[in-house]
């Protein structure tokens, strides 16, 4: 039998990295060193990546739990014991990866689309100094409003990922 002790680390890992890495260092950035079209781009690109893997990689690393050498596998994720520490914050991540993933992306890209129409209509760009017309208005408060439920439930994924990196941590010896 394979220890599927490497492969629930490195997949952690790589969940915990990624996050990290995405939200504190290469969006920030990114925000501050490109013109607003480029970043909008960038960001387009990046995001059904990064939300695939914060959907994705929870499932690996739930999978690759173990007690010693031995896999929990699902039935063991699902004894009592592994409600609270285990499946609960790797579920967690993985509904709000799936949401951000199927859910709040397309209303974003939808209203980032409908931004762009009504830019052309107004001569105007969403970002621009005001004033903004009615309708430009509601688009930019929709946009803000599906941003920060978005960024909400990002943090929510990384508070239970590291919850769950804490529990990790408990089993080292």
């Amino acid at each position: 039998m394979l220890d599927p002790r490497p492969f629930h680390i490195l997949s952690y890992g790589t969940l915990l990295g990624v996050q990290l890495y995405q939200s504190f260092v290469s969006g920030i950035i990114s925000f501050r060193a490109l013109p607003r079209p480029q970043f909008s781009s960038l960001q387009a690109r990046i995001f059904p990546t990064y939300f695939a893997l914060q959907t994705a990689l929870p499932v690996v690393v739930a999978l690759t739990a173990s007690r010693g050498e031995k896999p929990l596998g699902v039935s063991g994720l699902l004894e009592p014991e592994s409600h609270f520490k285990v499946l609960l914050p790797l579920a967690t991540v993985f509904v709000t990866g799936l949401i951000n993933l199927t859910v709040l992306r397309p209303l974003t890209v939808n209203t980032m689309r409908e931004r762009k129409h009504q830019e052309t209509r107004d001569g105007k760009r969403s970002y621009d100094a005001a004033p903004h017309s009615k309708e430009m208005i509601a688009l930019n408060k929709k946009f803000g409003r599906l941003h920060g439920i978005s960024s909400l439930i990002n943090l929510v994924t990384i508070g239970a990922t590291v919850f769950y990196g804490v529990v990790l941590s408990e089993k080292l010896t």
